[in-house]
């Protein structure tokens, strides 16, 4: 059996290129650290934010409907950070940079160590940060 080792790209469509991009600029870029880099597929522009993990691309939706984390597709996106300290700072980063993250707080009914921010892009798409919580670590490590 292949073993899958990680998420390579996501693709976003967005609404308005130029405001999601000044959005995720402060978050993948000043927030986060990402890198970014612009190309053309099939004649549509397309803003790559990457880190050494993966690409998460933005390009032109073809209608222009909000998101709904109810409808069919994806629900939400989760970054995963290093550390509750991280999770904290990235929150304090993304507020500090206009973007209306939720507090970061623990949330022991999804795990007990568990800590979270929340926000969403221009298009209502939800996005979340956590910490790299102990099950995951274990997951990693005692795979086998």
């Amino acid at each position: 059996m292949t073993d899958v080792t990680g998420i390579d790209h996501i693709y976003i469509s967005v609404s308005d290129l130029d405001s999601s991009e000044a959005f995720y600029d402060r978050v993948m870029l000043q927030a986060l650290g990402f890198r970014k880099n612009r190309f053309v597929i099939g004649g549509d522009p397309h803003v790559q934010y990457f880190n050494r993990h993966f690409g998460y691309v933005l390009r032109p939706a073809r209608e222009e409907t909000k998101h709904d984390s109810y409808a069919l597709g994806l629900h939400h996106f989760c970054l995963r950070v290093e550390s509750i300290a991280d999770v904290v700072a990235v929150a304090n980063e993304l507020r500090g940079a206009g973007i209306d993250a939720s507090e970061p707080r623990l949330y022991a009914e999804y795990a007990p160590d568990y800590w979270a921010t929340f926000f969403s892009d221009p298009d209502g798409v939800r996005l979340e940060v956590t910490n790299y919580r102990q099950e995951r670590r274990d997951r990693h490590d005692r795979w086998n």
